[in-house]
């Protein structure tokens, strides 16, 4: 999430229009023509878009990679050389001081934590060189402390990236550093005041960061205690059946909590691109009972009924991630049903894989929202909308393990829909479960016959 909000931000609304390799490519001020060796002000009144447009596009830099890691470098080497610039690389910070004096690259890649000289340091002395103050260097590293950041900025780095990364971000940022450097050239005073704005805006995302970070460990200790109580009073036998009864819900109440705030640490993993299965193999009969054990208090609360239709199968997949997602989808699925309805919970084997379906009677989901429920906060014209992270999680816990993640129609009420692949091996089970007609929203899978 970090990193593409920033990238984001540090584009800010500038950008108008997009270069055919997809890059965005911002417009200068009219008053500016830009060649590939200069900027000069022009009072030319024939000036077109295209020529400015075409002043500060992308184009082949000379960029030099400064990490100790040979993987990273080569990596981080080909993403460029695809976007057609030219490649230095650097395994310490002695090298990169050589190379930089020696083939005068417009832009440096740089490590923070190397053998001998470190990347600060590295900074520092490049910066001290003929042409150093000109020169373009974004810190790359795997760190995220804000004392990372201060050093790297107090050096004299013009901008800031977090591993892991997409390679397109890493283009996208390149791109716009250089074009922010090359209009710098000609509006020094300017670019100070974007920079200091961008690297304040960054500053304030690592800020947010760690108080969400902080903020969602600190919030399981009070709810485990909570969670504690609520036992001791179930285990009371002198304690009323009210107490009894209050004491459960007690505890429904705090798992739901559990689940956001570990529906948000995980969201937060997943746009940091760190959301990585541990597959083994489930019993998914087994789990689904207890999700629906574990639902149950509040769907008696609402007077709805939980159906397990499911047979003996079993999934590869990550057991916590699984359970997590169809307890996202049960909670939902009884937020909606009418009262006295009933939440049907059914699998069967499809391509090789297993589907699930969480089945409701409530008033399902207009085609045109159907895939605006699985955004983040979103709150629409729809009756069925996701007011938090729950069923973002589901979708990206889903992409994860390479499935996908749908709604159809259930006549009445919605069908959430996810398939999972079963590997390694196949799925297997002990009896064919009855399948769920109905018509598809959009293409999907055809029934397996592998495993039956």
């Amino acid at each position: 999430m970090a990193a593409t909000w920033r990238s984001c931000l540090f584009h800010g609304r500038q950008d108008a229009g997009r270069a055919a390799d997809g890059t965005v490519g911002a417009e200068p001020p009219s008053s500016l023509i830009m060649t590939d060796q200069t900027a000069h002000p022009t009072a030319h009144a024939g000036v077109t878009l295209q020529t400015l447009r075409s002043t500060v596009a992308p184009r082949v830099a000379t960029i030099l990679i400064v990490d100790d890691n040979a993987e990273s470098r080569d990596l981080t080497r080909v993403t460029l050389e695809e976007k057609g610039h030219r490649v230095l690389l650097a395994a310490s910070g002695e090298a990169a001081v050589e190379s930089f004096a020696r083939d005068h690259p417009e832009c440096i890649l740089l490590g923070v934590r190397m053998p001998g000289v470190d990347g600060p340091t590295v900074c520092r002395r490049i910066r001290a060189l003929p042409g150093g103050s000109l020169v373009s260097i974004m810190f790359v590293t795997a760190l995220h402390d804000l004392d990372t950041f201060d050093r790297a900025l107090a050096a004299g780095g013009d901008d800031f990236m977090n591993k892991p990364f997409r390679p397109h971000e890493l283009v996208v940022r390149v791109d716009a550093l250089l074009k922010l450097r090359r209009l710098a050239s000609e509006r020094n005073e300017l670019y100070i005041d974007i920079k200091r704005q961008r690297d304040a805006l960054q500053r304030l995302q690592l800020q947010k960061e760690l108080l969400i970070s902080f903020l969602v460990h600190d919030l399981k200790n009070p709810v485990n205690a909570i969670d504690l109580q609520a036992q001791l009073v179930q285990r009371d036998r002198d304690a009323g059946d009210r107490a009894h009864r209050a004491a459960a819900k007690i505890r429904d109440e705090g798992h739901s909590q559990v689940r956001m705030i570990t529906t948000m640490l995980d969201v937060i993993k997943a746009d940091e691109g760190q959301l990585g299965p541990a597959r083994e193999h489930i019993d998914l009969r087994s789990l689904i009972a207890e999700v629906i054990e574990t639902m149950s208090v509040h769907a008696v609360a609402v007077n709805v009924a939980l159906v397990n239709d499911c047979s003996a199968l079993t999934l590869h997949a990550d057991p916590n991630l699984v359970r997590r997602i169809l307890e996202n989808l049960v909670e939902n699925a009884i937020r909606y049903s009418p009262e006295g309805g009933q939440v049907r919970v059914t699998i069967a084997c499809v391509d090789l894989g297993i589907e699930m379906r969480v089945i409701d009677g409530g008033q399902g989901v207009p085609v045109d929202q159907r895939t605006r429920v699985f955004e983040r906060f979103e709150s629409g014209a729809t009756t069925r909308s996701n007011r938090g992270l729950g069923l973002a999680f589901c979708k990206l816990a889903v992409e994860a393990h390479g499935g996908r993640i749908w709604i159809e129609d259930s006549s009445p009420g919605a069908a959430f829909c996810l398939w999972i692949k079963s590997a390694p091996g196949r799925a297997g089970h002990a009896e064919v479960p009855r399948i769920e007609t109905g018509r598809r929203d959009r293409p999907g899978p055809s029934r397996c016959t592998s495993c039956t």
